[in-house]
Formats: structure tokens, sequence, C-alpha cells
């Protein structure tokens, strides 16, 4: 990804600092979470410290930068729960759960009631 960010640099009674907008960190902080790369090599590239780039990336995943923080590859399935219809002249005793994993290409559907080990025993299936 070819960049070229211009920082905007402004005069205060302590010297000349640079302020960069708030694009130009999200833009950096976006750059330095992909895998494999080198946020010295990033930060030298723009023109920038390391120091500063990886503290744009906590603030970043505080979601100080305006953004909502990044969501990472730590591992875990994102949860969506939607409501269902109850099926008509079902009792509460007859009810059924359903559970759908979705990863990627792979979807897991999980009918009836089932017990704890189940879901854990296919997500170990699917995630090897």
């Amino acid at each position: 990804m070819d960049t070229n960010f211009q920082p905007i640099t402004s005069k205060n009674a302590r010297g000349h600092y640079r302020q960069h907008p708030l694009e130009f960190k999200r833009a950096l902080v976006a750059l330095s979470l992909e895998r494999g790369a080198s946020v010295a090599r990033i930060a030298r590239g723009h023109g920038v410290n390391a120091n500063q780039v990886f503290s744009w990336r906590r603030l970043y995943e505080q979601g100080r930068l305006g953004v909502p923080a990044l969501m990472r590859d730590d591992g875990l399935l994102p949860v969506v729960l939607a409501p269902t219809a109850p099926a008509p002249n079902s009792t509460p005793s007859d009810a059924k759960g359903v559970i759908v994993l979705e990863l990627g290409q792979v979807r897991v559907r999980i009918e009836g009631q089932p017990n704890a080990s189940t879901p854990a025993q296919v997500l170990d299936r699917v995630l090897r």
C-alpha cells in the first residue's frame, strides 16, 4: 500500500511540533496492525517516531482516536443473537434451541437442546 500523508505543522510557544490529523494516525495504526508489519519501518517511512505509532495504537485500542477499537484475530468468534419466533402450537416443554456457528466458509447448525459440551466439541474441530 503506497501512501503519502502530509502532516500539518504548527508553531507554539514550546517550539515546532507536528500536529497530525486523525486520518494520518488511523492510517499508520492500520498499517502497523497488519500481520508481519514492522512498526519501526512504517514510522520511518512516514517521518514519525516508532514510539509515537505505539502510542497511537494504544489510543486506537482504547477507542480514543474517534473510531471503535480494531477487531483483532485473538481466536474469538463473533456472536450474533437473533430473536426467533415461537413455533405455532408449541408448548414451553418442547421448545428447541438453535445454535448457528459461522467461520469463513464453514457453517454449523445445532438444533435441539445441546448440552454444554456439544458446542465446545464442534468449535474444537472447526478451529483446528
